[in-house]
């Protein structure tokens, strides 16, 4: 069995759905109806997502690992989707998120036939963009993008810090949850684990804390401090709202500070 069939059908549409937003920029509204479609030929096969926007049809399908076939079974979906929708427009998207190179057909040319289908390799893609967006979902695809040739490490810390900045305690292990389960797709399970640890680092054991309350005996508390979380932002490479908050200070003098430190 592969790995693409041990994860469930609630998870590959939410994929599915944030792929269908954040890398084909179809957004799929509240409102918008998701086809339910199970198509029984010879065997039973359902779609990973099938909506109706507008006049169009969108079927958007993930897949983990090559299919020698794929092209032919994508045509499959392709007349059967007509078989109920064929009055409208039919667009074909196989969206890749495997570790291999994705080496699959996209179309079909033979006899008097003349087939073809969109593939996007989720590597192809820079994943610089998703990790600036404020959505948590584009965030957490960055993951299987391309790093650029950036530290896989530095680019792991970062999409997690975006996620802890932006979610509550609950929404946080929820994407982390999805996080994990693309890094399988990258072998980046040990760097999320890593990542995972330093932001839950205890900082008040850390030396760099003691030394700021050193310091605060000397040069004043607040300003001690305010060192101290410079030194947790960019050594330990934390972000800005989890120190003030376990620093218990206000992100607007922070901010001030460092601005007339020249530290930002």
């Amino acid at each position: 069995m592969g790995k693409k069939d041990v994860i469930s059908k609630e998870i590959l549409k939410n994929i599915a759905r944030d792929i269908s937003k954040h890398i084909l920029h179809i957004d799929i509204k509240d409102d918008m109806e998701i086809i339910n479609q199970e198509f029984t030929r010879v065997e039973s096969r359902e779609s990973d997502l099938l909506f109706q926007n507008g006049d169009e049809i969108v079927h958007i399908e993930i897949q983990n690992n090559h299919h020698s076939q794929m092209h032919l079974r994508m045509c499959r979906y392709y007349t059967d989707i007509l078989f109920e929708y064929e009055d409208y427009k039919v667009s074909q998207y196989m969206v890749y998120i495997g570790k291999e190179k994705c080496y699959m057909k996209s179309q079909i040319k033979r006899d008097k036939i003349e087939y073809s289908y969109d593939i996007i390799d989720m590597r192809d893609i820079a994943c610089e963009e998703l990790i600036e967006s404020d959505d948590p979902s584009a965030i957490a695809l960055s993951i299987l993008c391309d790093f650029k040739g950036q530290d896989k490490q530095t680019v792991i810390n970062k999409i997690l810090r975006k996620l802890r900045e932006l979610n509550d305690d609950n929404a946080f292990e929820k994407y982390l949850e999805i996080v994990n389960l693309y890094s399988t797709n990258r072998n980046l399970e040990e760097n999320v684990k890593k990542g995972v640890e330093m932001l839950t680092v205890d900082i008040e054991k850390t030396p760099f804390y003691q030394i700021g309350v050193e310091q605060g005996v000397i040069k004043g508390v607040k300003e001690a401090t305010f060192k101290n979380a410079i030194i947790m932002i960019k050594e330990f490479q934390l972000a800005i709202d989890d120190v003030v908050k376990k620093l218990n200070i206000k992100k607007e003098e922070l901010l001030e500070y460092m601005n007339n430190k020249k530290e930002i």
